[in-house]
């Protein structure tokens, strides 16, 4: 697929609302349309559709917003898979933009062309379900298996995803599966073929309905879903679960699910991606004459050197002791920042000794002589 701005290609905004993509999805639709002998342009018609089939979709847009057109090319870092424009159908989209004006049927019927319909018995993918899943921390460093009981629509087992028994062949649309209306559009009065009222396009109807899933075909289910989150995850990351989504339509496959993972902060660690960073309260005496401090790192404790004379604020790298950078090898840093800790009540003993201190030499100093020069 060519890496186009969807945004550009409908001329809209990043941060256009439905309403606004819908709108100008309508104007250049009718403009582009190949049917539309005055400014038809096929490949700009199909280019449109595209655009519009990815930032009509909630779950698609946010992936193309994050990701851009690798979210979509099956070979970019978020692990969505592919998308085929060749997979659109634009009668569908068509008919979900227009369908208030005069009973839209299909790209010819909007037209007056009257030459094509919509196949309401073709296969067609089921609904993709976005699902929120929240993690402790400690489960998004270290990963975790989960089991999600979700309630989806799946295949009716009673009449095996029909909607009926006894299937006949429609009496209304004699089979055809649509009717042909006359209307007045924007381009005058043209002929529609609309789905056949009785049998929704199918062409064919039942003797008799399914009671247990009032003829839809699908039936409502609760699952459980098995996920594994890989180490290193944080909030924003979403994994999907191929084919494991709602059923598909007339023997179409399943849809997908795409956990969002939401990670609650730890109460110890500050996180910043795959790095972490802690403080270390350390004494006076600590900072002065300089100790070794056992650090708890998430992959356990270990011991680091403290300089003589480290100054407050001051930060040492772990390398290595962060999070773990999700299908990769590699890991972040730990960072651990120093906090002197200044004593509130003091013996006459250790009093005697700090005023000692006072006679130290600080021109050594570079920050001491920095100030010096402003007094």
């Amino acid at each position: 697929m060519n890496k186009k701005d969807y945004y550009e290609v409908l001329g809209v905004d990043k941060n256009a609302s439905q309403a606004d993509i819908k709108s100008a999805f309508r104007k250049l639709a009718k403009k582009y349309h190949p049917d539309n002998k005055e400014t038809g342009d096929e490949a700009k018609f199909k280019e449109i559709g595209e655009a519009y089939a990815v930032l009509s979709d909630e779950n698609k847009r946010k992936q193309y917003d994050q990701f851009g057109s690798a979210a979509f090319d099956g070979t970019g870092a978020s692990g969505f898979g592919g998308f085929d424009p060749g997979d659109i159908d634009l009668n569908d989209i068509l008919r979900s933009v227009f369908g208030d004006v005069g009973g839209f049927g299909g790209f010819s019927d909007f037209f007056g062309g009257g030459a094509r319909t919509a196949n309401s018995t073709r296969a067609r993918k089921g609904r993709d379900t976005l699902v929120r899943l929240d993690l402790t921390f400690e489960e998004a460093a270290f990963g975790v298996d989960k089991d999600i009981d979700l309630t989806l629509n799946d295949i009716c087992e009673n009449c095996g995803g029909k909607g009926g028994f006894d299937e006949t062949t429609c009496s209304y649309c004699h089979g055809s599966g649509y009717v042909v209306t006359e209307q007045r559009s924007l381009f005058g009065v043209i002929q529609s073929r609309t789905a056949c009222p009785k049998c929704h396009g199918k062409g064919k109807s039942f003797k008799t309905v399914c009671k247990n899933c009032d003829g839809t075909g699908q039936e409502r289910k609760k699952k459980t879903i098995s996920i594994h989150i890989p180490e290193g995850v944080n909030t924003g990351h979403q994994l999907r679960i191929s084919g494991k989504g709602e059923a598909g339509v007339n023997g179409g496959p399943n849809g997908d699910i795409y956990f969002e993972i939401h990670v609650k902060e730890s109460n110890f660690y500050q996180r910043d991606n795959e790095d972490l960073t802690i403080e270390l309260p350390i004494t006076i005496t600590d900072a002065i004459l300089g100790t070794k401090k056992e650090i708890p790192t998430i992959y356990g404790n270990v011991m680091m050197d403290i300089k003589a004379g480290t100054q407050n604020g001051t930060k040492y790298k772990l390398k290595g002791k962060g999070l773990k950078i999700p299908n990769s090898s590699r890991k972040g840093d730990m960072y651990v920042v120093i906090k002197v800790m200044i004593p509130t009540k003091i013996t006459r003993e250790q009093k005697k000794l700090l005023e000692a201190l006072e006679d130290t030499n600080l021109e050594t100093n570079s920050e001491f002589k920095d100030f010096e020069k402003h007094l």
